[in-house]
């Protein structure tokens, strides 16, 4: 068995594969400061309330885009499972060429999605679009080159920075709105998060087939904790929440 971790800024996402088959999801907030001993507490707990013995684990795949936490988790493994974790960083085998300038600017996160969909989508020319903390989008070639990507604020960090700068606009639930002029202050920046990250997807979509892919319109996947707010947008041909963790799994067995 193969426990995957993605360590967020925001949360941890996590999983157990079993014979190339995900078992089962979790998510935890995840923090800076947390302990090796909270961690692995909370990671054997959740793999018992599964059914899962902890000492089934054979082996540990990690990617964080918080460097701080991973020493942490690498001693939660080391001291919860008797387990040198994989860690998914720069000089591993990931199959990917990389376009960026400087290839360990990359997010390792990013790069298990690119990882994922290369195996999952063979030959094809796809884009990655994360909705998470950040919103980030991951331009790859059908030869499994990661030619480069996008980044912009993510929907809850839109939010934040409106409660921030406005002392009159709160906190609200980001959802799916199906109008967009809003009848109340709730509902006009409930459309605004939606319809505003909608309309920047869209379009970043449209500059990236033209100028990258020459109009041949590319696989669009989505992932991340904010794709569930847009399932009926027309915008991705598949949403794949778990995609990091396949990713994880499979550079996992290719190092």
């Amino acid at each position: 068995m193969m426990l995957c971790l993605d360590i967020g800024n925001s949360h941890m996402h996590g999983g157990v594969f079993i014979r190339d088959k995900l078992q089962f999801q979790f998510r935890k907030a995840s923090k800076t400061g947390s302990s090796s001993d909270e961690y692995g507490v909370f990671l054997r707990s959740v793999l018992r309330e599964n059914n899962i013995n902890p000492n089934d684990i054979n082996s540990i795949s990690l990617c964080s885009v918080v460097p701080e936490v991973l020493y942490t988790i690498t001693a939660c493994s080391k001291k919860y499972f008797n387990i040198e974790p994989f860690i998914l960083q720069a000089g591993v085998k990931t199959g990917l060429q990389i376009g960026y300038k400087n290839p360990q600017e990359v997010g390792a996160d990013r790069i298990a999605n690119a990882i994922a969909v290369t195996h999952l989508f063979p030959d094809t020319n796809v884009i990655v679009i994360d909705l998470g903390t950040a919103t980030t989008f991951c331009a790859i070639s059908k030869t499994k080159k990661y030619m480069g990507g996008v980044i912009m604020p993510g929907l809850k960090m839109s939010m934040s920075a409106l409660e921030a700068g406005a002392s009159k606009l709160g906190s609200v639930e980001i959802i799916e709105k199906q109008q967009t002029l809003g009848k109340t202050t709730t509902d006009s920046i409930q459309s605004g998060l939606y319809y505003g990250s909608l309309g920047a997807i869209k379009e970043i979509i449209n500059n990236l087939q033209q100028q990258v892919y020459k109009d041949k319109k590319p696989l669009i996947i989505g992932t991340g904790g904010f794709t569930s707010i847009y399932p009926n947008a027309g915008v991705f041909d598949q949403i794949i929440p778990d995609l990091v963790l396949k990713g994880l799994y499979i550079a996992k067995n290719m190092n």
